[in-house]
């Protein structure tokens, strides 16, 4: 068995234009990373990089070593999450084009386009005032062609993964791309000499498999990791739903805790889910998320007593999940190689060195 494990790459790690504008100069999402404070007493934060240091991804030796550390822990591949914003704005887009015009590192990779727009947030005013900075468009036709060029380029890279020989294609707000451009896409695709696109939708929320195939995509993304404490709450009687949330408030209160701690421990069990089964359905795993250094008291969601044992556990729950599936099909999504703003990362750290890394080649080991 050999898994298709393909790891989020977030590309922010170098001053550019529009961040020193919005931010200051100097800017790279390691300003928040190193700001970052603990938010009450044993909560890791901040979060300090070991081997490869508060890093710039202009430096080649950089994403070498990335690649390196990568192959160690037994993923396939990078998705390195791409910023389209409509009639060829981009963002951050310096790093995949080192890339793919130098061949270099000679990693597996596909794309994540990350279709959202980007807004400078009112984390401590709860979002009322948010300011629009980049807003993502579909202004048509035009705009789609010269998107699909671009993305042909990479599809035609010996590097670029795909599946059943259909170039792969994360989407990570499926429900916003209009019908026409997946159309386009997939047409754009065939006549350039593949069978199709194997289009991924990340997923949360009610919409079904059924729906997002009605729309075009072939597969989904189970997203769950933010939803999980709610999940809990729906499957407990409601007396029980009461208690828990009491004694929720009751240990928030003495310990310090943020409204949206959650126990990694507790719910790493939890991730994986039946549905994961399905042939068209992409299990996600996750080594931590804590968005603070980002929202500081403001974050939703804050996991602790994340362990890389426990994230070993849920790697091989993703595993066993996909076992039975078409070779071609057997795909785990890493959510992610290198979100330290968000708290999920697999590089090492000061805390927990290469934990994580060998906890995850470990459950692939075991799953060979």
């Amino acid at each position: 068995m050999t898994p298709k494990i393909l790891a989020l790459y977030l590309p922010q790690y170098f001053p550019f234009r529009e961040n020193d504008e919005w931010w200051g100069k100097g800017f790279t999402e390691w300003t928040n990373v190193g700001k970052a404070k603990p938010l009450w007493k044993g909560h890791y934060q901040p979060k300090v990089p070991a081997d490869l240091g508060y890093y710039d991804l202009r430096v080649p030796e950089v994403r070498e070593q990335q690649a390196e550390l990568a192959r160690k822990a037994g993923v396939t591949g990078f998705l390195y999450w791409h910023y389209w914003f409509g009639n060829g704005k981009r963002l951050m887009e310096r790093v995949f084009h080192e890339v793919l015009e130098t061949g270099k590192p000679d990693l597996p990779f596909a794309l994540a386009w990350a279709n959202h727009s980007w807004d400078k947030k009112d984390w401590e005013g709860g979002r009322l005032h948010d300011i629009m900075l980049m807003e993502q468009t579909y202004p048509g036709e035009e705009d789609a062609r010269q998107h699909f060029e671009f993305l042909l380029k990479a599809f035609k890279d010996e590097r670029y993964i795909k599946v059943d020989g259909c170039p792969f294609l994360y989407i990570f707000k499926p429900d916003e791309v209009p019908s026409t451009y997946l159309r386009w896409f997939r047409q754009w695709a065939q006549e350039a000499g593949f069978k199709d696109l194997y289009l991924v939708a990340n997923v949360w929320g009610k919409n079904t498999l059924e729906h997002y195939q009605a729309m075009g995509y072939q597969a989904v993304v189970e997203n769950n990791m933010l939803d999980l404490l709610q999940t809990k709450y729906s499957q407990m009687p409601k007396y029980k739903e009461f208690l828990y949330r009491a004694y929720r408030r009751c240990s928030q209160a003495l310990s310090g805790k943020s409204r949206g701690a959650m126990n990694y421990r507790e719910f790493a069990s939890k991730v994986i889910t039946d549905e994961c089964k399905n042939r068209y359905v992409i299990p996600e795993i996750f080594p931590n998320w804590d968005h603070s250094p980002r929202s500081g008291r403001a974050a939703t969601a804050i996991f602790y007593n994340e362990d890389p044992d426990s994230f070993y556990e849920m790697s091989c729950d993703a595993l066993k999940a996909i076992k039975d599936k078409p070779s071609e099909e057997q795909i785990i999504i890493l959510k992610s190689w290198n979100e330290w703003g968000e708290g999920n990362y697999m590089e090492p750290d000061m805390r927990y060195g290469h934990g994580y890394i060998e906890a995850l080649r470990k459950a692939v080991d075991k799953f060979k």
